[in-house]
């Protein structure tokens, strides 16, 4: 599966110090397991929670599920055993905290060097400096590891000072231009958690404002935000159909060189066409993960 097909939907985190969590992760209808060493687990149980991630990684068993391992950041005192220990079990990604420039993007390629290639970056936005920095932290992928950001919106807000309203006003210009940002270098991008846990009509609302700033998923803290989550970033059975028209008006030999033409009452254009060959592969690839 391409990347760019890859479903990314859902993407829950468990603390890697919970066992009973990490194994039930082998179950869950999630795109994205992030095991998490940083925000959920406590610093007497640090060292246990590394060990725990890198034996759940090395053991398997998640199927078509990404596997991820936020650890902590290098300026703390576990940051760097996490990314040598994590680096060296070689997961689908390495999620990192609190980046603000490009600076420390290199920092943590540095410190990702024995990581097996297949082994990407992925960076938090969480900090009021990297919504300043946005631009050239997600140019640092051309010559990094990096391949996709994480929202960290509980976070910014913290720096910010800003409330958390339902429509997250405080917070729309820097989760825009991430989007804008990320889009320009390739990056896949995802939504920040929702903190309510059981007010999922809330949760459908957030879900439905980022399926429409165009993130390719969220980031969740319950397994039960899964349904919702995994629903609001799936093409719709209308979407998928005219994206199929689209592809197949475009390949007709009576419109071969044609820039635009009309389908189903719309204009397509060539940009067109480029959208409806990627959501028809990621439904064809959620179709397929549903079945397995």
């Amino acid at each position: 599966m391409s990347d760019l097909a890859r479903p990314r939907r859902s993407a829950l985190y468990m603390p890697a110090s919970n066992a009973k969590a990490v194994d039930k992760a082998r179950t869950l209808d999630a795109d994205v397991i992030i095991l998490d060493l940083e925000d959920a687990v406590a610093p007497d149980m640090k060292d246990a929670a590394r060990e725990a991630a890198v034996a759940a990684v090395k053991a398997g068993g998640f199927g078509p599920r990404e596997i991820v391992v936020r650890t902590n950041g290098l300026d703390t005192p576990w940051g760097e055993a996490d990314l040598k220990a994590v680096a060296e079990a070689g997961p689908d990604a390495v999620l990192v905290p609190k980046v603000n420039d490009a600076a420390d993007v290199q920092a943590y390629q540095a410190a990702l060097h024995a990581a097996p290639v297949h082994t990407r970056l992925w960076t938090m936005i969480e900090t009021a400096k990297a919504a300043f920095h946005l631009w050239e932290i997600a140019a640092a992928a051309r010559a990094t590891r990096l391949s996709g950001w994480v929202m960290g919106v509980n976070d910014l807000a913290k720096e910010m000072r800003a409330r958390q309203t339902p429509g997250r006003e405080a917070f729309l210009p820097i989760l825009s231009l991430s989007v804008a940002a990320a889009r320009a270098h390739g990056l896949t991008i995802l939504d920040g958690v929702h903190n309510d846990i059981d007010d999922l009509d809330a949760l459908a609302a957030v879900c439905g404002q980022a399926v429409d700033f165009g993130f390719d998923g969220k980031t969740l803290i319950h397994p039960k935000h899964l349904d919702v989550c995994n629903r609001a970033f799936s093409p719709t059975a209308d979407e998928i159909a005219w994206s199929r028209a689209v592809i197949a008006a475009f390949a007709a030999p009576e419109n071969a060189g044609k820039g635009a033409l009309r389908v189903g009452g719309k204009m397509a254009e060539r940009l067109h066409l480029v959208q409806a060959e990627r959501l028809v592969a990621v439904a064809a690839a959620i179709a397929e993960r549903s079945a397995a």
